[in-house]
C-alpha cells in the first residue's frame, strides 16, 4: 500500500525528532511491503520567518490532501520572549486544528518497565499505570469569542463557550476508546461552578444508556489532578474539555519520568496529525541529543489510527522497549552512556 504523508518538522528540535520516526517509517515500509510517501511543508516560527504566516496556505492544502500528518514541534524564544509580538508560532497550531477539524486529542499514557526509577512518583504507585486522556480540541476558552483587553489595558476577558454537539462528538470518541479498553470512562469538568461543565456533564449521561457495558464516573478537574499522582492505575480513559485536558495530559506525563516518550494523535474531520507532547526545546537545537522516542511513537500511533497498520505499529513499539531495556536511549533518560538522536533513530530502524 501507498500512503500520503505530510510532514510537518516545524521549529528548535522539531526536524531533528521527524528526521528518526521517518528512518522507521521507511524500516517498517520496507518490512511490510509498504510505500510512504512524504512531502514537507512549513509551520511555526520558521513559517513566520519565510512567509509571515504561522500556518501558510500551501501548508494547509498540503495537509488536506494527505493520508495523515507527522508533526514536529512549534515554538521559538523570540517570540516567547516578546509579549507584544502579534504573529506567533502557536497560533499556527491553533490554525490549524481549526481548519483541519482535529476536535480530539489522543495522548496515551503508560509506563516503562526500564524506566520506573526516573519518574518522581514511587515504583509502587505508577507500576502497570495505564490510561488515555482523550481532550477536546477545538472549542472551550482557546477559541471563545468575545477575547481581548479593555481600553485602558487593564483588564482581560476570554470566553468559555461549549455547543452540544461539540461534547457528544468528543465523549462519543471517549466511550469509543473506554469500549475497546477496560471499560471505565472518567468524565472530568468543574460542575460544582462553570455552566458549560453542567452541559457536559447533562450530556453524558443522557449518552450513557448508549454505552451500557462502560462504567462512568464524574470528577471534578482539582479532585482529578490530585487522583491522578496518588493512584494512576484507577484511570482507564479519562475525557475533558480543552483547558483541563491540555494540564491534565502534560500532569501525566511525569508518570513515565520523561516527556520524551510520550507520543499524541489529534482526530481530525479531514485528516489527523500525529505529533510528540513535548515542545521545540531550543537549547537542544542541533546538538543531536533529543530524546526521538516521542515522535517515533507518534508514528506507530499514525500507523494505527490512520491506516489500521496494528502489526506494523506493534513493530515499532516492540523496537522502541527493546531500546529501552538495552538503555540506547538519549542523555535524558541515560543512566550511563548516552546515545545520539539519529543513533538511537539508527537502532531502531535497524531493529525493526
Amino acid at each position: 500500500m501507498k500512503y500520503k504523508i505530510a510532514v510537518l518538522s516545524g521549529d528548535g528540535i522539531g526536524p531533528e525528532i521527524i528526521e528518526q520516526a521517518i528512518k522507521v517509517l521507511n524500516a517498517v515500509g520496507k518490512k511490510f511491503n509498504h510505500e510512504f510517501e512524504y512531502t514537507s511543508a512549513l509551520v511555526g516560527a520558521i513559517a513566520i520567518d519565510k512567509t509571515g504566516n504561522p500556518y501558510p496556505e500551501e501548508t494547509h492544502q498540503l495537509c488536506m490532501n494527505s493520508d495523515a500528518v507527522l508533526f514536529g514541534a512549534i515554538g521559538d524564544p523570540k517570540y516567547d520572549n516578546n509579549p507584544n509580538a502579534t504573529v506567533r508560532p502557536e497560533q499556527g497550531l491553533l490554525e490549524m486544528r481549526k481548519r483541519l477539524g482535529l476536535y480530539a486529542n489522543i495522548r496515551p499514557v503508560s509506563t516503562f518497565q526500564s524506566l520506573l526509577h526516573k519518574s518522581p512518583l514511587r515504583q509502587d504507585l505508577i507500576e502497570g499505570a495505564d490510561f488515555v486522556v482523550v481532550r477536546e480540541l477545538t472549542g472551550g476558552i482557546y477559541f471563545g469569542e468575545p477575547r481581548g483587553r479593555s481600553e485602558d489595558r487593564k483588564k482581560a476577558f476570554d470566553t468559555l463557550v461549549y455547543s452540544k454537539d461539540e461534547i457528544v462528538r468528543i465523549v462519543k470518541l471517549g466511550f469509543e476508546y473506554a469500549q475497546k479498553r477496560n471499560k471505565r470512562l472518567t468524565v472530568v469538568d468543574k460542575a460544582n461552578i462553570l455552566a458549560t461543565s453542567r452541559l457536559w456533564r447533562e450530556t453524558v449521561q443522557e449518552m450513557e444508556p448508549d454505552y451500557k457495558d462502560v462504567t462512568v464516573d464524574y470528577m471534578f478537574v482539582d479532585n482529578a489532578a490530585m487522583q491522578i499522582i496518588q493512584w494512576p492505575k484507577k484511570f482507564d480513559v479519562i475525557v475533558t474539555e480543552n483547558m483541563f485536558g491540555d494540564i491534565l495530559s502534560d500532569e501525566a506525563s511525569v508518570i513515565t519520568g520523561s516527556l520524551g516518550l510520550l507520543p499524541s494523535a489529534s482526530v481530525g474531520i479531514h485528516t489527523s496529525v500525529f505529533e510528540p507532547i513535548h515542545g521545540s526545546y531550543p537549547q537542544a537545537t542541533g546538538k543531536n541529543i533529543a530524546n526521538p522516542l516521542a515522535t517515533i511513537l507518534s508514528a506507530a500511533m499514525m500507523l494505527e489510527v490512520s491506516f489500521d497498520l496494528v502489526e506494523e505499529a506493534k513493530a515499532i513499539r516492540d523496537a522502541v522497549d527493546k531500546s529501552l531495556e538495552m538503555s540506547i536511549v538519549t542523555e535524558d533518560i541515560s543512566g550511563g552512556k548516552a546515545y545520539k538522536t539519529s543513533e538511537v533513530g539508527d537502532w531502531i530502524a535497524g531493529e525493526i
